[in-house]
């Protein structure tokens, strides 16, 4: 493996800057230019030169000065050309001088630089080499000699021979030389021996390739090598870490725990008794790179961070389960001071609690209860005679105080953050009464959190024995939100179950009426020409009663009491064709998109009711959006691994086709979305709405075994989600399909001949009834109820073709007149008619029981179509 190369000293670096001005030839070597490995000679004093240097100065000096009195003489001589002449020799001669000392000084530099750098490379406590990328070497210093020869004054030609007889150190030199060759930056720590003793000493060898900046075509690449003893170097870092070695083991030794926190909550260290604790050691913690949150559970990670950030510098102490390696909860008591880069460093103790964190009968060195203490499933805290908190579990910390430990604080404040007026006063009663002696066995419903979403139930009892330790009360906290939800949903849901029956028994009796309005305003219509000017009367009474009939199938809807006509669907395709109708009803500022899965599975419902759910739920869609918007349709499959991820889903795990309504319009507020279920209860202005569209929706959607839940921010958008229980087709639905679809294709001619016995008892009804089957060509038998059926049926001896029956009757109902009819007949037909659905009645029927539905109200040609149809059979 390659290492990073050791640093070259500030002396290695410039003697070799200066050695590089050599000359070391480039080409082909001689063995003359080849310097072998030993000592170098010392250079010789210069001490003379320098004397030199001072002398010929002193010369040129005197010569200057002679010049210069020379030619002042001549100035006031009367002959002064002899001065003058002797004068400018004197001059001449300074310059000569001058020069001969210039050229003697440059010399003597020269000669200095080269003994200098001698001078250095001998003064190295390392030895220096200086090799071509072949291996040959150019120069080497003394100290080189020493380390590889051990003062006996053999000359060694190469690196590799110096360590040939020597096992150990031959692959690092190996690798060294093919480094050295390829002109790459290697270093190799080796264990090596004398030739000399069997003293071991441990050396570090590098090099660095080196080539003389702006002269490459001059000299060729060289190799710097360094060679040191670092013996002593290795023997103080050993000594180093046996102490560090002992000073560790001595902290594994204690008996408290400690843990090293890095910033991002990774475990960097961990003693021996901590690991212990946990079932492991500490190398398989740092192996595995476990995380704080990897060892405490979630309410004890909260109660640390918010603990430790409150303290601050001081640290925290608090009682914490800390998970082991087999799952099982260990509690300790846990001193956490936050570091000053961020992490955290922990001190533990095991299965011990604190005085000022543990209740009266933990500190008496209980660890069991200690262990309850902190592993219950709900908040425990105890009270000081002053109403403070001086002790809280993980649950409690998290149910009450946010995840902080609360310690300190008063319990009053604790408890009445969120009441007001006679609650804070409930509380502050009851918490007196505990703390006074008096067991509190009714508790006090609390609510917590930034919308006092979150109900707790708080039990109160005063501790026995306490005046020791100083504490009065303990307090009992239970989390009651799932529970007040369930209530309040089962609350709406007996609600809706009350309106629904008192809507749905109001149906039926509206059925009737509406049943005979419709059926004599249809007689009336057949005996009226159009122009007569009592037809327009007529349409206008039989078109009221139609609309009061679409009210009254909406109640009966929404009590799940209306007749369905279920059928296996694809809602793709169902969407698909219902979308190019709906597109005019949207209107053109409401963007329309559609988006239909793939593969998606079949449903069995009953598909004019399915469209009358989606119609409600876009037209409601629309008109939260009056200035335009995005509504959204989706269907996708829902399996069952997608119901248990959303637990939030009050419905049966299983298999579901979902049918997505999304609009970005006002959205709803949570009061509003509490109630949009419910019978006529309505946002809209009045006369713009029946408040019974939503209602319908969720009557049609729990009939078909489905489930409808609205989700809305205000200012946001709303989305409705239909649920409806996967269905899988089965041969006997394609025949139905085949035989469906062949209906739809014969001429509607509602003639026929036939004896049918009518059985109603509702004299209109009846009325109306009979004169539609008789100006169809039928012979009507009339009974007004079970009992006179069957002496109709005795008179004529049976011979009856059909049995038209009311359903609800006194004396004897529809199922039980016909039961007692297919006892002389079993084949029988038999149509029932009624204003509740046929699966009200039909589970009373037994199995096997053949027989035909007509929902109230009817029309004449409803009603003479049925009929021809089950004597076509």
């Amino acid at each position: 493996m390659m290492k990073a190369p050791r640093a070259l000293s500030y002396q290695n670096q410039i003697a070799f800057a200066a050695m590089s001005n050599g000359n070391f030839p480039r080409g082909p070597r001689t063995a003359a230019a080849t310097a072998s490995v030993g000592p170098v000679s010392r250079p010789e004093s210069t001490s003379d030169d320098g004397a030199g240097f001072d002398g010929l100065h002193l010369l040129a000096y005197g010569a200057l000065a002679a010049g210069v009195v020379l030619a002042l003489l001549a100035s006031q001589d009367t002959k002064p050309l002899l001065l003058t002449a002797l004068a400018v020799l004197s001059m001449f001669g300074a310059f000569f001088l001058f020069g001969i000392a210039a050229g003697h000084i440059r010399i003597g530099e020269r000669v200095s630089e080269r003994e200098l750098l001698r001078s250095l490379l001998e003064g190295f406590d390392d030895g220096v080499l200086v090799t071509d990328r072949d291996g040959r070497h150019l120069y080497a210093n003394s100290v080189l000699g020493q380390l590889l020869q051990e003062a006996d004054g053999r000359t060694v030609q190469s690196i590799e021979l110096a360590f040939q007889d020597q096992n150990g150190p031959q692959e690092a030199i190996y690798r060294l030389m093919r480094a050295a060759a390829r002109g790459e930056i290697w270093r190799e720590d080796i264990l090596a021996t004398g030739p000399q003793s069997n003293q071991q000493r441990r050396m570090r060898i590098s090099h660095k390739p080196f080539t003389m900046p702006g002269r490459e075509r001059e000299f060729a690449p060289l190799v710097l090598w360094n060679i040191a003893d670092i013996t002593i170097e290795h023997d103080q870092a050993f000594s180093q870490v046996q102490s560090l070695e002992s000073a560790i083991a001595a902290y594994d030794q204690a008996p408290v725990g400690l843990v090293s926190i890095a910033p991002d909550g990774r475990i960097t260290q961990v003693s021996a008794a901590f690991a212990r604790w946990l079932g492991t050691t500490g190398p398989q913690i740092q192996e595995r790179g476990l995380f704080l949150n990897d060892i405490l559970t979630k309410d004890s990670l909260s109660m640390l961070r918010s603990s430790v950030r409150e303290a601050g510098a001081d640290g925290a102490m608090m009682d914490l389960d800390v998970i082991g390696e087999d799952g099982r909860q260990v509690t300790m008591t846990i001193v956490a001071r936050q570091l000053n880069e961020g992490g955290l460093m922990i001190a533990a103790r095991n299965q011990l609690m604190a005085a000022q964190s543990s209740a009266t009968a933990l500190q008496t060195g209980d660890s069991g209860l200690a262990s309850f203490f902190q592993a219950a499933p709900f908040g425990i805290a105890t009270i000081t005679r002053d109403g403070r908190i001086s002790s809280a579990n993980a649950a409690f910390a998290r149910m009450i105080l946010d995840g902080t430990s609360g310690i300190g604080a008063s319990a009053l404040e604790v408890l009445t953050r969120s009441a007001r007026g006679a609650a804070k006063t409930e509380i502050s009663k009851a918490l007196d009464g505990a703390m006074g002696g008096k067991a509190q066995p009714t508790p006090i419903e609390i609510y917590v959190g930034d919308d006092q979403q979150y109900a707790r139930r708080v039990y109160m009892s005063p501790v026995q024995n306490g005046a020791d330790t100083g504490e009065t009360a303990i307090l009992y906290v239970l989390d009651a939100t799932e529970q007040k939800s369930l209530e309040a949903k089962f609350a709406q849901s007996s609600k809706m179950e009350a309106v629904g029956k008192l809507a749905g028994g109001i149906a039926h009796d509206f059925n009737n009426v509406l049943t005979a309005i419709i059926g004599f305003s249809d007689l009336l219509l057949q005996t009226h020409r159009p122009t007569d000017p009592a037809y327009k009367d007529i349409s206008n009474i039989r078109s009221s009663a139609n609309r009061a009939a679409a009210l009254v199938a909406q109640l009966l809807a929404f009590s799940r009491r209306q007749t369905l006509q279920p059928e296996p669907l694809q809602l793709g395709e169902v969407v698909s064709d219902w979308v190019n109708l709906m597109k005019r009803t949207i209107g053109e500022h409401v963007e329309m998109k559609v988006l239909t899965g793939r593969d998606l599975w079949h449903v069995k419902t009953d598909k004019t009711q399915y469209e009358q759910v989606i119609t409600n739920l876009v037209v409601n869609a629309k008109d939260a959006m009056p200035d335009g918007g995005t509504l959204t349709i989706r269907t996708r499959n829902v399996s069952e691994r997608d119901v248990q991820k959303q637990p939030q889903l009050v419905m049966p795990v299983g298999e579901y086709v979902l049918t997505e309504v999304e609009d970005s319009g006002c959205g709803m507020s949570e009061d509003v979305l509490a109630k949009i279920f419910e019978p006529f209860f309505t946002t809209k202005d009045v006369g713009k709405g029946t408040g019974l569209g939503l209602a319908t929706c969720y009557g049609i959607v729990k009939q078909s075994g489905g489930f409808i839940f609205p989700e809305s921010v205000p200012g946001r958008g709303t989305t409705f989600r239909v649920y409806l229980p996967r269905y899988i087709p089965t041969k006997k639905d394609a025949e139905a399909g085949d035989q469906k679809g062949s209906k739809k294709d014969r001429q509607r001619d509602l003639t026929g001949t036939g004896r049918v016995l009518l059985v109603e008892d509702e004299d209109v009804v009846r009325s109306f009834a009979a004169r539609a089957l008789k100006r169809q060509g039928y012979e009507v038998l009339e009974a007004d109820s079970g009992v006179a059926a069957l002496d109709v049926m005795e008179e004529c001896n049976h011979n009856i073709d059909i049995v038209v029956s009311d359903v609800v009757m006194p004396e004897m109902d529809g199922p039980t007149l016909l039961k007692e009819l297919r006892k002389q007949n079993p084949d029988l037909k038999i149509i029932f008619v009624s204003g509740y659905p046929n699966e009200a009645f039909e589970n009373s029927l037994g199995s096997g029981q053949q027989f035909a539905f007509l929902p109230k109200p009817f029309s004449l040609p409803q009603l003479a179509a049925k009929v021809k149809e089950e004597l076509a059979k």
